[in-house]
């Protein structure tokens, strides 16, 4: 399984797909190609990527990619809500529901993108329409007496990108949020994964 940024099915690559395709196929794999929507697989943000599953032709596996989700995922309020307010912030319940749709793709998780902020001026205003300060990340939850647009923590930006608030990140701030910002969200893998186990399995028991 390759996985890549939604840029590649841009028309300026495909000849570049094609060559992948081809190399695969000298190499005895059959390549599918597909862009998916993290959100449809219950993540609570926008993030499309392009993904290539291949397997060996002798298989005979005619692949087809894991059905959505049939719930729609949180808004990053619902999503949010609990870590918002454990410190007791008083504005938790209002920011909930001004934040009421789920997240702009995740960015800044790269040395090319900069550091530990949520990403240049379009994807910070869009943050600030659900009342998130995307010009940084907090080291902690907003305090009981805050005032303003809170910003995510790096336990919070984990959360949107669909990692189990028991995954540990190494490092500190800045090196955390690159792990978290270029990440494949993991609800979109384990369902791709799922559907490449099941086809496999079903090629093993035709044998």
């Amino acid at each position: 399984m390759f996985e890549n940024v939604r840029g590649i099915f841009d028309p300026q690559f495909d000849e570049y797909r094609a060559w992948i395709s081809n190399e695969l196929d000298k190499l005895g794999y059959s390549s599918y190609w597909k862009l998916l929507q993290a959100s449809e697989y219950g993540v609570s943000q926008l993030r499309p990527r392009a993904l290539c599953v291949g397997f060996r032709k002798e298989l005979g596996i005619e692949y087809e990619w894991p059905s959505s989700s049939l719930f729609p995922p949180k808004t990053v309020g619902d999503l949010l809500y609990d870590l918002m307010k454990s410190d007791g912030w008083m504005g938790a319940d209002q920011w909930r529901e001004q934040a009421n749709d789920i997240a702009p793709t995740l960015v800044g998780g790269s040395k090319k993108h900069g550091g530990a902020d949520l990403g240049p001026t379009r994807a910070r205003k869009k943050w600030a329409t659900l009342g998130v300060d995307g010009s940084g990340l907090a080291d902690t939850v907003p305090s009981t007496d805050f005032n303003g647009m809170p910003k995510l923590t790096i336990r919070m930006a984990a959360r949107i990108q669909g990692f189990p608030d028991e995954w540990q990140f190494y490092g500190k701030k800045t090196a955390s949020y690159r792990q978290i910002g270029n990440a494949f969200p993991p609800p979109v893998a384990r369902e791709v994964a799922l559907s490449i186990k099941k086809f496999l399995e079903q090629a093993d028991k035709r044998k």
